[in-house]
């Protein structure tokens, strides 16, 4: 009976290392579901215990902690140098002067449009006093035509006379 019981001591030792083994070599792919439950372990244990023929554990209490805290730790990110760091403060100036272009060269455009159309407002008023000045002045010409006495005065030096009148044209006389 020795002889058998050596062989399953054996068989609990090699599954003991194996599950240690898996547990101490954490891998990408492992996800924290897969990890031995309480119940394997203690199984594990007690199987050890057996072949070992005591009741303490096989390694020693710190090993397993410290296989667990690697496990756990989150990797470290490599630090990048100063030149190829992206500072974030300097990407939201730089974003914020992009939106403030943006704005002013909105702004801009209808401020141009603006004033463009101000000025051609100013050219139209301009033209309209100058109209109207000239229109003031062909009304008062049209009521000095239509007076008597201007007609008979353009009348007689365009050389008209009235009915009955007799017409003389003096020569020798100096144009004045």
């Amino acid at each position: 009976m020795p002889s058998a019981r050596s062989a399953a001591a054996r068989s609990a030792a090699a599954r003991s290392a194996s599950a240690r083994s898996a547990t101490s070599r954490p891998t990408a792919a492992r996800s924290a579901t897969s990890r031995p439950t309480a119940a394997r372990s203690a199984a594990a244990r007690s199987a050890t215990s057996r072949a070992t023929g005591s009741r303490s554990a096989a390694r020693p209490a710190t090993a397993r902690p410290a296989a667990r805290r690697q496990a756990r730790r989150p990797q470290r990110v490599p630090v990048r140098s100063a030149a190829l760091r992206v500072r974030w403060e300097r990407v939201g100036r730089y974003g914020l002067l992009l939106v403030l272009a943006i704005v002013v060269g909105l702004y801009a455009e209808h401020t141009v449009s603006y004033l463009s159309t101000s000025s051609q407002a100013d050219q139209q008023q301009a033209a309209v006093s100058r109209l109207a000045r000239q229109n003031r002045g062909l009304e008062r010409q049209m009521r000095a035509l239509n007076d008597p006495v201007t007609i008979v005065r353009d009348a007689r030096s365009l050389g008209m006379v009235r009915p009955g009148e007799r017409s003389y044209a003096m020569t020798g006389q100096p144009q004045r």
